[in-house]
């Protein structure tokens, strides 16, 4: 989700789930330590429940990079075990670090001798070349070892050669039957679902086997689905939150932004996704992606949209 789940992207995402576990991007430790640190922690307090996600492989890097998480106030620190980028892998980065077991549990124990919050782990079922069961549970049981106690499971192998990120999320089969079979294996684990999960029909199934569910780019792409998450599965009587309103929610956030100089489509970008399966939702999704780039007053524009969004 690099690129996606910015600050402007959890904030909105906010509007329409007060108790989902809401994930930074990927950040890596490069780019906290030797870059603009502020720019990737920077969070509104809304934002909680939030976990940021690392990307790395050095112990005492990652360590320092939980600190910074924890004093800017994160929840959670979340270590990436499972993004098959090239891009990363050339640094140790992701979904290759399956096959160095024992360094990721080093890495997990440096974070929890750092810091007091939560630190997770995010992962594959395997990659190829290390994609038996039993290569598995020898991951797992070296990163629990080291005293992670949360593994969020995308149930599929990740293939390191010849396959790009997103035909990594497409072609190796989806293996629910293998994250189950963890869960069974390490019941006194918390295993959290990821992968190819659309629907609060598929999210409750799940949540009959697995201790919690991750949604991605479905959350993202189609983001009103998250606005009957709470009511369905926490047990909140509030009513869901409208399109219209969860947009209107965004105009004071929108103006603090442009005042400090931003534009509007660095938050509007986000919420094209609201924009489907009503008359209208075309024209609404061009108001915020091509018109926004010519308009002179663009909180009219906003409105605009809004007006669009009332009553779907």
């Amino acid at each position: 989700m690099m690129d996606w789940t910015d600050r402007h992207c959890r904030f909105f995402l906010r509007q329409l789930s007060r108790h989902t576990l809401l994930y930074s991007e990927m950040v890596t430790t490069g780019a906290l330590l030797h870059g603009d640190a502020a720019r990737f922690l920077r969070h509104d307090e809304s934002e909680h429940p939030l976990a940021l996600q690392l990307g790395g492989s050095v112990p005492a890097e990652l360590a320092a990079c939980a600190k910074l998480a924890e004093t800017a106030g994160y929840d959670e620190v979340n270590l990436n075990v499972g993004c098959p980028s090239d891009r990363v892998q050339n640094n140790m980065i992701g979904a290759c670090l399956m096959g160095h077991p024992q360094l990721v549990a080093d890495c997990v124990k440096a974070m929890r001798d750092a810091v007091g919050i939560e630190v997770t782990v995010k992962h594959r079922i395997g990659i190829n070349g290390r994609d038996s069961y039993a290569e598995l549970c020898d991951f797992v049981g070296q990163v629990r070892d080291a005293g992670c106690r949360s593994f969020t499971v995308h149930a599929r192998i990740a293939i390191l050669e010849g396959l790009s990120p997103k035909q990594n999320r497409e072609v190796p089969p989806l293996r629910y039957d293998v994250a189950a079979q963890l869960k069974r294996d390490f019941p006194d684990l918390e295993i959290v679902l990821n992968g190819g999960i659309k629907t609060l029909d598929e999210c409750r199934e799940h949540l009959r086997t697995f201790d919690g569910v991750m949604l991605g780019r479905e959350a993202y792409h189609n983001p009103y689905l998250l606005a009957r998450v709470d009511q369905e599965l926490f047990g909140s009587t509030a009513a869901p939150i409208s399109r219209a309103q969860a947009l209107r929610n965004l105009r004071p956030y929108i103006e603090r932004h442009l005042a400090e100089g931003g534009a509007l489509h660095h938050v509007t970008r986000h919420v094209l996704g609201l924009g489907q399966g009503f008359p209208g939702a075309r024209r609404f999704r061009q108001l915020l992606s091509a018109d926004i780039h010519k308009a002179n007053d663009p909180l009219a524009l906003l409105e605009q949209a809004i007006l669009l969004l009332e009553g779907h």
